[in-house]
């Protein structure tokens, strides 16, 4: 299967950089062509358009910020459905709603296109170790069949159901980061408040009933003063809308994940929004 790779950013690079070394990757797409550039010297074939792209490939993985930029990629001017043909195949690998997942399935349908949202965790780490954990929304026939491409920078790949699916399961993760890294923030911080030696706070928490994925990839940088990004906090913002906007339509109440977002929103309001969301410590 040849597969065009649209966003060369955080987690998008790596991730395609996995499909090249797999043998996968025929094509790249990147709004900001230097970012395409390291896979040009590769001798990948990097398009002028989206539309371009979906010419000369059978998948066209797409991983951008939020739903409207998807949207933009596949139905904007130049976009995939301007070059798609029947039989092509279209994977959303960024975080959005299972709103918007099912609207791009339908949309594409039109066409003969086949969509499958599949968004992904781990954060940067994951994607330049090929260790992500992949969710996908879509058949049975088509999940199975893209596999392995899937399995090219993952270390786990779920089924979670027809199309939407993907994106809930991401939802409920996002939720579970947040608190996560919001119980990380203030723990540290009463830790500074009273006194102790915070390397031996962190290694109690990392090796304690505390321990999760924050503590692991999050405490070694802010202990060294490090917020640069693995994963943007306006990024996990939008999630935490995301999750609470499908909460709110299944009437129910999340009280922690409410106050989750208007932490992350304060944190977006002060300008920190493209620090790492390990730096919330900072919007207090």
């Amino acid at each position: 299967m040849r597969v065009g790779f649209v966003g060369l950013g955080i987690m998008g690079a790596p991730m395609a950089m996995h499909l090249h070394k797999a043998g996968y990757l025929a094509a790249v797409y990147n709004r900001t062509r230097s970012k395409a550039e390291p896979f040009a010297k590769l001798g990948v074939y990097v398009a002028g358009s989206p539309a371009e792209l979906a010419k000369v490939v059978d998948v066209v993985i797409v991983m951008v910020s939020d739903g409207p930029d998807v949207e933009q990629v596949l139905f904007g001017p130049g976009g995939v459905v301007e070059g798609a043909r029947p039989g092509l195949v279209v994977v959303d690998m960024s975080t959005n709603s299972p709103e918007w997942a099912r609207r791009f399935a339908e949309r594409l349908a039109k066409h003969g296109v086949e969509f499958l949202d599949a968004p992904v965790t781990g954060g940067q780490k994951g994607a330049q170790e090929g260790t992500l954990t992949v969710m996908v929304g879509g058949s049975e026939e088509a999940f199975r069949r893209l596999l392995p491409i899937f399995q090219a920078f993952s270390k786990r790949v779920i089924h979670a159901g027809p199309v939407g699916y993907g994106q809930a399961m991401k939802l409920v993760n996002q939720v579970v980061v947040a608190l996560n890294t919001v119980a990380m923030v203030e723990g540290l911080r009463l830790a500074k408040a009273l006194g102790l030696d915070v390397e031996k706070v962190a290694q109690v928490l990392a090796e304690g009933a505390a321990r999760s994925a924050s503590i692991e990839l999050y405490l070694p940088k802010l202990l060294k003063g490090d917020l640069s990004p693995g994963f943007k906090a306006a990024h996990l913002k939008k999630d935490l809308a995301y999750a609470m906007e499908a909460a709110h339509k299944a009437n129910l109440s999340m009280p922690a994940a409410a106050l989750a977002l208007e932490l992350y929103k304060r944190m977006v309001e002060k300008g920190m929004g493209e620090l790492g969301i390990h730096a919330l410590g900072e919007a207090y």
